[in-house]
């Protein structure tokens, strides 16, 4: 088919015959098309071989008048925009302005260029970067078909046989130009480049045209940026502007991500007041490249600045608001510009030798340099500020770097990475803070940081450092804020259980227990309890391990096993020291059990926390570590089971009104444990009404309709969720449950006797705050499991 093209100008009239009909292919192939990215992308390549070249770029003139543009794919995912002035200064903006057709035979040859004009030069610098060196280019006008200006520009690069493009080539390529003018006068609204990069907010119907003149006219009035005015005044998103500005520049939308890793390589040599004038900032390098995260590829491109700080890389763009590129500098550098030096100003101002890691004199050494002092304050001061509470430090064997992640809202999420040789150093570092042994890498060890003696904050931290393979050792910080406590009505509890946990917590003696995992806030329940019975009549003594909230009133005892100081042996203590009330942070053995046992039997109240599931294994497991089941059910007051669930961000969730289906699979969720109880069983189809008759009642606004939430996500939370929320299940010692204690009753039967007393569920409690809006059902049931 190119037969023709390839021979110049052959008389083979069979070829030419051959090409025209191949040429008529294309066209119909162009008129049957939707848009025109259709025809850069899918019809390239059959374009390219029928006319036997290696290139094509199709550049459409944009509505200024002043540009041409064309869309271009680097890489498997990404399009990048090229911008060329209308002007003589480069063969395509050349033919943009004149209109005229040229065939070049050597795009290199100045002496060719300089003969059509002057001003006309190659820009040999896409050949530099790229390898691929350009020779002849054929370039064509699009013009319009009714007025004849130009509106487009069709580009060919090097002939495949490595001759001048043909004439047959040359009668080709206009005629594939006035096919390509009818297709792109049909698809006008797809031709059309914004003149402003915030038109794509009309194009979706997030503005009107009218809005968005008078918040331009407004945004210079009161000398404020359109974008910051927009997101105030006209509630937007930021990735609604994203989405448009994305649309204008031809580059992927890359939104703000709290959870993304500081690539500390990358920003060795940059810093942020630098970052921030320039507006471009590398994010990570990945297949496709080094992806550059700016908010004008335009003006990051025609500098070349990113080419010259990175020249091994190849750059790709992604373009982001101002106030999302904002935010992605404060979580690469720090809060703010005035604060103390980041993470990464310290870390590029530390040698890296990639290492193997150091041996224990040079890790004391490297310990006590000043740089590694400010780098461990500075990830706990983040961390403190952030609201994580925990710190893992995890290294990897060999050249690997070390990852370090943060614990918020109960979920670990990445902070940064630093490499392989800070290793040890951090960790010997570490050890001298909390004062344990730096030449014992061989067994776990624990310690406790008072971290005002080295930074600002009056905090303290838990470590514990665990040997991992490779020879290496992972350490894990927890942060002991030492805060006041929790108000018991801010707690979460629902009102049922509110009132019967303060009728229960008034008893003169008895013994209480808070229960659930690691981490589920026991402790601050506990404090909470304290703190509303805590008056000046009261002397209360607690046995804590560590002492994390401090309440004035209360006489709080350390334990320090070192020193022979255990849960038993300060639970005697205080019983010959005249307590009303005691609490012990933990009961892990039958010894403590039986002393609190006693204690409460004695006129005392007694508090304590459990490792336990839910409130009836509570009892059972108690009862399996030996408790006398007549004293243990008359000294129990009853025991609260808890959960943290994550709590929906009240800035951004977005609320809907839930179907029948919905409603019912919550039915089904809630009712699923009533399922243990004799009146469910006698009329299941009654009982389920009642339950949601209670909750038309509560929760359902006028119209008998459920409001619920969903996630979305913004600059004030983690992917929709700030804060976390208590899912509460009390089971109260009543006379009943009692009676079946001394039976030794199981768990199920406990539970049916519960619930018939009112009790509910932690997954019940979990389902009502999702119908108060608090959280979701799938927070609810990852935290739930029956």
């Amino acid at each position: 088919m190119s037969s023709a093209i390839q021979r110049g100008g052959s008389s083979d009239v069979a070829s030419r015959l051959a090409f025209f009909k191949g040429l008529q292919t294309v066209t119909n192939r162009v008129h049957a098309t939707e848009n025109i990215d259709e025809i850069i992308f899918e019809l390239s390549a059959e374009i390219c071989a029928l006319f036997a070249a290696d290139r094509l770029t199709i550049y459409v003139v944009d509505e200024s008048r002043s540009t041409i543009s064309s869309r271009l794919k680097t890489g498997l995912h990404t399009i990048r925009t090229i911008r060329l002035p209308i002007a003589e200064n480069s063969v395509s903006g050349y033919v943009a302005l004149t209109g005229q057709m040229l065939n070049i035979h050597d795009v290199y040859d100045e002496r060719e260029l300089k003969a059509i004009s002057p001003r006309m030069e190659f820009r040999r610098e896409v050949d530099e970067r790229s390898g691929y060196r350009c020779h002849q280019m054929l370039v064509a006008p699009i013009a319009a078909p009714d007025s004849g200006d130009v509106i487009g520009v069709i580009q060919l690069i090097n002939s495949r046989n490595g001759e001048p493009f043909s004439a047959i080539a040359e009668e080709g390529i206009q005629g594939l130009g006035q096919t390509l003018a009818v297709a792109f006068a049909q698809r006008r609204h797809s031709l059309v480049q914004p003149k402003s990069k915030y038109e794509g907010l009309v194009h979706d119907a997030k503005l009107t045209g009218a809005e968005l003149e008078a918040a331009t006219s407004l945004a210079r009035e009161q000398g404020v940026s359109l974008e910051d005015l927009l997101l105030r005044d006209f509630k937007l998103k930021p990735s609604d502007i994203g989405v448009a500005v994305s649309r204008f520049f031809g580059v992927p939308y890359e939104p703000y991500r709290p959870d993304r890793v500081r690539p500390l390589d990358l920003l060795r040599n940059l810093k942020r007041d630098y970052v921030q004038q320039a507006e471009w900032l590398p994010l990570e390098e990945n297949t496709e490249g080094l992806l550059i995260l700016v908010t004008d590829p335009d003006q990051a491109i025609a500098s070349r600045v990113v080419q010259n700080v990175f020249p091994k890389a190849t750059p790709v763009f992604c373009v982001t608001t101002h106030l999302e590129f904002m935010q992605t500098v404060a979580q690469f550098f720090g809060g703010s510009a005035a604060d103390d030096a980041s993470v990464s100003d310290l870390l590029s101002d530390m040698s890296d030798d990639d290492g193997e890691g150091a041996n224990t004199a040079e890790d004391v050494s490297a310990a006590a340099d000043n740089e590694l002092v400010k780098l461990v304050n500075r990830i706990i001061i983040d961390a403190y500020r952030q609201g994580a509470s925990d710190i893992h430090i995890e290294p990897r064997p060999g050249k690997e770097k070390t990852q370090i992640r943060f614990r918020k809202d109960g979920t670990l999420v990445p902070y940064i990475e630093i490499p392989s040789s800070y290793r040890s150093p951090i960790v010997t570092r570490i050890k001298i803070m909390c004062d344990l042994d730096i030449s014992e890498r061989r067994k776990p060890q624990d310690g406790k940081i008072k971290f005002r003696r080295f930074g600002p904050l009056d905090i303290e931290l838990r470590v514990a450092t665990v040997p991992t393979a490779g020879g290496i050792e992972d350490v894990v910080m927890r942060l002991l804020a030492n805060s006041e406590p929790l108000p018991l009505e801010r707690l979460g509890l629902l009102d049922n259980n509110f009132q019967r946990l303060t009728t229960t917590i008034a008893k003169p003696y008895g013994i209480f227990f808070v229960c659930g995992p690691t981490g589920s806030g026991k402790t601050t329940t506990l404090h909470s309890i304290l703190g509303h019975i805590n008056t000046p009549e009261t002397k209360i003594w607690t046995a804590e391990d560590p002492v994390e909230i401090t309440q004035k009133g209360l006489r709080q005892v350390q334990i320090n096993r070192k020193a022979g100081l255990d849960f038993p042996t300060v639970m005697r203590s205080f019983l010959r020291a005249d307590p009303d009330v005691i609490m012990v942070g933990e009961m892990r053995d039958k010894e403590t059990v039986s002393i609190g046992l006693e204690a409460s039997l004695t006129g005392h109240l007694v508090f304590s926390t459990l490792h336990t599931n839910s409130a009836p294994e509570s009892i059972v497991r108690l009862l399996d570590m030996g408790m006398d089941p007549f004293n243990f059910a008359d000294a129990l007051l009853g025991v609260l089971a808890q959960r943290l669930a994550k709590r929906l961000c009240t800035k951004c969730r977005k609320a809907y009104h839930p179907g029948e289906d919905e409603i019912r699979h919550l039915l089904d969720d809630y009712c699923e444990d009533l399922r243990q109880t004799p009146a469910f069983l006698a009329d299941e189809e009654a009982s389920r009404q009642a339950v949601l008759n209670g909750w038309r009642q509560r929760y359902a606004d006028d119209k008998g309709r459920f409001t619920l939430y969903e996630p979305v996500g913004c600059e004030h939370c983690t992917a929709g969720y700030k804060g976390r929320l208590g899912l509460h299940e009390l089971m109260v010692g009543t006379d009943r449950v009692k009676a079946l204690i001394q039976e030794r009753a199981r768990v199920a039967t406990l539970l049916s006797a519960a619930l018939d007393e009112g009790m509910r569920t932690l997954r019940q409690d979990g389902i009502e705050k999702v119908l108060a809006g608090l959280t979701d059902i799938k927070q609810v049931r990852k935290v739930c499991i029956r």
